[in-house]
């Protein structure tokens, strides 16, 4: 956690981002390590682990494109996540707000990169339910 623990070496993810190249087609984004990684991380809560991770792909993602925003979504869930930990909910729940505006972009599709827009969805209500039970109550 930041200011917390000492940060990874600088090259700590760089075998991982390395799997998202300028050659990777926008359709297989989804199945690169670092997105799978980054997911990983993401549910298994190190989240500052998964916005290094998933940067990476979110820099291959054409912009403005439903993959970019949806990746940008997850960072950003990530760090509001992050937030929380760090004792910032007014930070969370900014980010949470972010997170629903990226999600819009998306359109109509239900599923990008293989996530379904609704379990998005779902964790940003989680994300939203975590800041109330911690700093509301």
């Amino acid at each position: 956690m930041p200011g917390l623990n000492a940060r990874h070496p600088e090259d700590w993810f760089d075998h991982i981002k390395a799997s998202v190249t300028e050659e990777t087609p926008i359709e297989l984004l989804g199945q690169t390590e670092a997105w799978q990684v980054g997911l990983s991380y993401f549910h298994d809560g190190y989240f500052w682990e998964c916005h290094e991770v998933l940067e990476a792909v979110w820099m291959r993602a054409p912009d403005p494109s439903p993959e970019r925003a949806l990746i940008q979504a997850m960072i950003q869930l990530a760090n509001a996540r992050l937030k929380i930990r760090m004792g910032k909910p007014n930070a969370a729940r900014r980010l949470c707000a972010m997170v629903d505006d990226l999600l819009q972009q998306c359109g109509a599709a239900e599923t990008i990169l293989g996530l379904r827009l609704s379990d998005i969805e779902a964790w940003v209500h989680e994300t939203r339910d975590q800041i109330e039970v911690r700093y509301d109550a």
